[in-house]
């Protein structure tokens, strides 16, 4: 297949063609400052309030709780460093889990050098929080719970509504980072009791540089760049206007193609999971079976190392990767893979895939193909795998 096959979608993915479309006139044409009171730059504000609307819509908020930012990590970054700052003086204690993005559970280290004091939930094998751990954790001096939506490497999403009704029953603030989970499945702020929420807009077909923050109206959260005005004086900086009609415009058209794009993803995630499982020899699919995002299928195989797989995939126009683009970098095994039970040593040998609504069945049965075979070469220079099959007979 001739051809790039782009499979890793959950660390960015393709400006969808409307989107761009939508976006281009705010780069030369209405290229005033929104915040400006001549004529001219009202054009550009309108502009920045219908995308707010429309980020607001697809999760049932309301415009003015939606306050733009640069990404994912700058929105996880302001909701637990200014919640931390606003309600200290009720309490100093944090809740989280332990496969969090690192953008959650680097600002928790920062925190717990303030002195604060976090609480890391364990998870189950299938990479789910368990609610009766959380309750128990619940203490008086407890301000906030932040819990991810959907986990962006082994793609299982948390019980988010039993989450956000435990914490309001304790009258605990409730953060998820929905990085991964928002214009992909259903999310409504008001009844999953979500007092905050993460987005950001390259994840769901909109650009990169710009994200958004959920705050519920009531919430006494502080300002986390000052300097100026912008979004009601709570983060300074002139609007990325070309930015933010792009994340409006992605986000309008998730919530128009949703329904639809989760049943095409699916039949092709499940059948690659199937493929894989049954035609790969000591492979394991990591996270829950059916309570995962549409596009994300992760595996490991044993005796192989992920990196050797991306490298041999690469060479044939395969792209996909072995856990979160953040931690591409690092040796280490993923602290996913390890916080549900993995060895370091099958932990090493991990593939995410991450589907696109383009992503086309010959593509997967291609892929599958070539990584049997990949899977193959690399074990015969194993000498554990060999060792491993002789001991099996």
């Amino acid at each position: 297949m001739n051809k790039l096959i782009y499979l890793d979608n959950a660390a960015t993915t393709q400006v969808k063609e409307e989107v761009l479309q939508e976006m281009l006139p705010y780069f030369r044409e209405v290229y005033s400052n929104p915040s400006a009171i001549y004529t001219f730059a009202q054009k550009g504000k309108e502009a920045v309030e219908k995308a707010r609307k429309q980020a607001a819509d697809l999760i049932g908020a309301k415009p003015e709780e939606i306050y733009f930012t640069a990404g994912g990590s700058e929105s996880d970054n302001w909701a637990l460093k200014a919640t931390a700052e606003a309600y200290e003086s009720k309490g100093k204690h944090i809740i989280t889990s332990k496969i969090e993005h690192h953008a959650i559970l680097h600002t928790c280290e920062y925190l717990e050098k303030k002195g604060f004091e976090v609480t890391y939930l364990d998870v189950d094998e299938d990479g789910k929080i368990r609610l009766e751990d959380l309750e128990k954790a619940i203490r008086e001096d407890t301000i906030l719970i932040s819990v991810m939506a959907a986990n962006n490497e082994i793609g299982t999403i948390q019980p988010i509504a039993e989450i956000g009704r435990i914490a309001h029953e304790k009258g605990v603030l409730f953060h998820t980072d929905a990085v991964q989970a928002y214009a992909h499945i259903p999310l409504q702020v008001e009844e999953m009791n979500i007092d905050m929420l993460s987005a950001s807009g390259h994840k769901f077909g909109g650009p990169k540089g710009i994200g958004i923050l959920y705050i519920k109206k009531g919430v006494k959260i502080r300002s986390f760049i000052h300097g100026g005005a912008q979004e009601r004086s709570r983060r300074a900086g002139t609007h990325n206007t070309p930015g933010m009609v792009g994340l409006g415009a992605a986000a309008e058209l998730a919530g128009k193609q949703m329904e639809e794009v989760i049943k095409k993803q699916e039949v092709v995630r499940d059948h690659l999971i199937e493929r894989v499982l049954a035609e790969i020899p000591y492979s394991r699919l990591n996270g829950h079976r059916t309570d995962r995002l549409p596009g994300n299928a992760n595996f490991c195989f044993r005796f192989i190392e992920g990196e050797s797989m991306l490298i041999l995939l690469d060479q044939l126009g395969i792209c996909a990767s072995s856990g979160s683009a953040c931690t591409s970098g690092s040796l280490d095994p993923s602290h996913v893979l390890l916080a549900i039970g993995l060895p370091h040593e099958i932990a090493h040998g991990s593939l995410r895939i991450s589907l696109s609504e383009e992503t086309t069945l010959e593509e997967i049965d291609f892929v599958v193909d070539e990584l049997k075979k990949i899977v193959q070469r690399l074990r015969s220079m194993s000498p554990l795998y060999e060792d491993f099959v002789k001991n099996q007979k």
